[in-house]
């Protein structure tokens, strides 16, 4: 296999910058750049690295000797400095030296075709590395740690052993399973049925915390809808006047809310209007609430509940939704609940924050975070997800043929993919045309 090397900090200008080398060559190479015999493994060596009489740079060198490196592989790291300039023409040299540049994460792939992780483990150093808040930080270094291929053990387990079961049956066909055997293949049929549908069904927390939110700001003109984003977001980003009308464009900004990643949209309220710059953003509006995973509908408390009200809660009660009463903190302020006691509504102040926290949780509330919160282990890869909804299809179609007593074959077939499927997940079943498009997704250099 050929060596190959590639930047693994971040492009750009800073402080410090490593590249990796990978293979065979990989301390050889170092080596020659140094000018050296040898160096310390696992102990960083600092010295100069040369291209022809020139001094490239003065780095660290850490070699990893094979097996017991990352990739599997000798592997070595050069810490230099971070000027864009001296990370190219090292990189230069070590292709000049026989090296090749790595492809998108090229050196996960290694580590995974060396044993040294499995496929579920590599998926969660992208989703490590693309995490935007801590909690979608934690379920990725779960997923690294191996929490869920140790899930999906058991399930296997199961699986593996209603199958040896059912095969040995095969050599006895003039002969019923004893009723022991039924009841255990029954038993094993349901734990992994309850197992791999709990896995499942937390794709729907999972995906928010890996992919986020979108959550749009809706409401008439002047009910401060403005105020209340510019409270969210702690920011004076959208501005605010008296005057209705006044947002004329949906504004965005990714904020953080209960550990998941939100891209929070105020919206050109929502009115009847002649003004053709208006009417687009009225439209624009209405994509965003069409878009968004959850919209904060927003009413001024202050005044009277109206037709145009009533309306956009007609038009928004089979959405997800939070409904607000803002300005509170008024003296002509009336609670919802007086008005259309049907619909739940919270009470906030975007001018004082009052509200403002239980506005927070029933959002958390709403996104379905909760899972994520108690410590579960959370499904975020939508592989995983269409691989554990297949899988669970397989073991229904294998339990309902072994119920209604069809032969062994028609039972082990389900279950056989099933297994296979399961086995996906971590690559032990993997295709070379499936690995390449997960690793496409990486970056290079990881």
């Amino acid at each position: 296999m050929s060596t190959v090397v590639a930047l693994s900090t971040p492009r750009g200008r800073g402080a410090l910058a490593v590249v990796r080398l990978s293979g065979p060559e990989a301390i050889s190479i170092a080596q020659q750049l140094a000018r050296v015999d040898s160096f310390a493994a696992r102990h960083a060596t600092l010295t100069e690295l040369w291209a022809g009489d020139e001094v490239l740079d003065q780095v660290l060198l850490t070699s990893f000797p094979a097996p017991h490196s990352l990739t599997g592989e000798d592997v070595v790291e050069i810490s230099c400095h971070g000027s864009p300039a001296i990370v190219r023409r090292i990189i230069d040299a070590t292709l000049a030296s026989g090296a090749m540049l790595a492809g998108p994460g090229e050196f996960t792939l290694r580590a995974l075709t060396n044993g040294k992780i499995n496929l579920a483990q590599a998926e969660a150093i992208r989703d490590l590395i693309a995490a935007q808040t801590d909690a979608a930080v934690k379920q990725a270094a779960r997923q690294l740690n191996g929490e869920l291929s140790n899930a999906l053990e058991p399930f296997k387990e199961k699986l593996i052993d209603v199958i040896v079961l059912l095969e040995s049956a095969l050599e006895f066909v003039e002969d019923d399973l004893p009723l022991p055997q039924v009841d255990q293949i029954e038993r094993n049929l349901e734990f992994v049925l309850a197992g791999v549908g709990a896995l499942s069904e937390s794709y729907g927390s999972g995906r928010l915390l890996q992919e986020g939110a979108k959550v749009a700001i809706a409401g008439r003109p002047n009910v401060g809808k403005s105020s209340l984003f510019n409270a969210l977001v702690r920011n004076e980003r959208a501005i605010v006047t008296d005057v209705p009308g006044t947002t004329r464009d949906t504004l965005s900004e990714a904020i953080d809310i209960g550990g998941v990643p939100v891209l929070l949209t105020d919206t050109a309220g929502l009115r009847e209007t002649t003004d053709s710059v208006e009417t687009l953003g009225i439209e624009r509006t209405r994509r965003a609430m069409g878009d968004a995973d959850l919209v904060l509908l927003v009413l001024d408390g202050s005044s009277k509940v109206g037709p145009e009200d009533r309306d956009l809660l007609q038009r928004t009660s089979d959405v997800e939704r939070v409904v607000i009463m803002n300005k509170c903190d008024l003296p002509s302020f009336e609670s919802l609940s007086l008005c259309v006691p049907e619909v739940q509504a919270i009470n906030v102040s975007a001018r004082t924050g009052a509200g403002l926290a239980t506005l927070h949780d029933a959002i958390v509330a709403k996104l379905n975070s909760a899972a994520a919160e108690n410590g579960s282990l959370l499904i975020t890869n939508a592989r995983h997800y269409d691989l554990l909804c297949n899988a669970k299809r397989e073991i229904e179609a294998a339990r309902q043929c072994f119920r209604d007593r069809h032969s062994e074959e028609l039972v082990l077939a389900p279950l056989h993919n099933a297994l296979k499927l399961l086995g996906q997940i971590t690559g032990e079943t993997t295709t070379e045309d499936i690995l390449s498009e997960i690793f496409a997704t990486f970056c290079i250099g990881k």
